[in-house]
Order: C-alpha cells, then structure tokens, then sequence
C-alpha cells in the first residue's frame, strides 16, 4: 500500500521519504490531492548480464546494409505523417 503526500509539503520531507522508500515503501507524490508521481525502490536485475550468452541466435542478413527498394524509400522521403 502506497502512502500520500502532497508536493508542497514535499520538499521539507524529502529525505524521510527518500529513507522510507529505501525502506521498500511506495510513496505516491500528488498536488490538490491528484496523485501525480510515484516514488519506489529501484529493483536490481535477477540475474547477471553475460556477455556472449547469445552469440549465434542472431543472424544478420548479407544485404542488412543495401539500399531501400525505391517504392519503399519514397514512403519515408513523401510521408504525411505530422512531424514531431
């Protein structure tokens, strides 16, 4: 179960909210009441990275670097989709 505080009284409790979260706690941060922002444990990874563990399951196509087919090129050069 999370426990509430709300942002202005926020920045006066940080470090107890920091230590309760470190703790395992949930704390969820809201303004007017709106919960807004969650405060929770970073969780570490199960287990550890090996690097190599996959070598072989990936195949990579020869022609991965040749050119786009011009019909599909063009999608991308004449797109209407809205820019960002």
């Amino acid at each position: 179960m999370a426990t509430t505080s709300n942002i202005p009284e926020t920045p006066d409790q940080l470090t107890e909210l920091i230590h309760r979260v470190q703790a395992g706690e949930e704390i969820l941060l809201a303004q007017n009441g709106v919960a807004i922002a969650r405060l929770v444990p970073v969780q570490t990874p199960n287990q550890l990275r090996i690097p190599g563990q996959d070598k072989g399951k990936v195949k990579i196509s020869t022609d991965f670097n040749a050119p786009l087919p011009d019909t599909i090129l063009n999608d991308f050069l004449n797109s209407n989709l809205p820019t960002v």
